[in-house]
């Protein structure tokens, strides 16, 4: 049996890990929200998560996604996904909520309109998480492991943009590294890089 010399902290640091668990599971439910896509159950720290078909499963067909897979189970040098979605002002407003960026220049219409923007325009990283959508699509257990971005545009709300990922190195190991991009029509928002580690998928 172990035993803490100092129950208090060790307390302490306990309420504070279950709080912040339920913050992240709340965070989370609100990006899935923001995504487009179904509710999730809620369970509480000593649940099980429950049978994986009662879990949210990544839905291509949800209204405004659409994405194009050009890889092989064997990933490659050159293989590419793209994932394009709107994104509308619910999409904002709930990434808002969800990452806590209440920077009025993506909120508040006369505020942002007295910007060089002149007008409201999409968190970055809302528009460039369109790129982790596109990794969730290749073949395999992805894990990122790094991720370099340069923003060039901005996002307005109601655009609907396109994230592609290139594969452009094997570096070993089941490491990539990815071309990233974003773009709205012809003009590239989002460039950069990613390593992702990808696993065997489980059976």
């Amino acid at each position: 049996m172990s035993y803490s010399p100092y129950p208090a902290l060790w307390n302490t640091w306990s309420e504070a890990s279950s709080r912040m668990f339920q913050g992240v599971v709340e965070a989370n439910r609100a990006a899935f929200t923001a995504f487009g896509a179904p509710p999730v159950r809620t369970v509480g720290v000593d649940e099980p998560c429950g049978r994986p078909e009662e879990r949210i499963e990544p839905a291509g067909d949800l209204p405004e996604w659409d994405s194009d897979v050009d890889a092989s189970d064997d990933l490659s040098v050159g293989d590419v996904v793209a994932f394009s979605k709107r994104l509308s002002e619910a999409d904002v407003d709930r990434f808002a909520a969800a990452s806590g960026d209440t920077n009025p220049i993506h909120l508040d219409d006369e505020w942002a309109g007295e910007t060089r923007f002149n007008g409201r325009i999409v968190h970055g990283t809302l528009a460039a998480g369109l790129i982790s959508a596109a990794l969730a699509r290749l073949p395999g257990s992805v894990v990122y492991l790094s991720q370099d971005l340069e923003f060039r545009a901005p996002v307005r709300i109601g655009d609907r943009i396109t994230a592609t990922v290139e594969v452009v190195e094997d570096l070993g190991g089941d490491r990539y590294r990815l071309r990233t991009t974003v773009a709205k029509g012809d003009e590239l928002v989002i460039d950069g890089e990613a390593v992702v580690l990808i696993d065997e998928s489980p059976e």
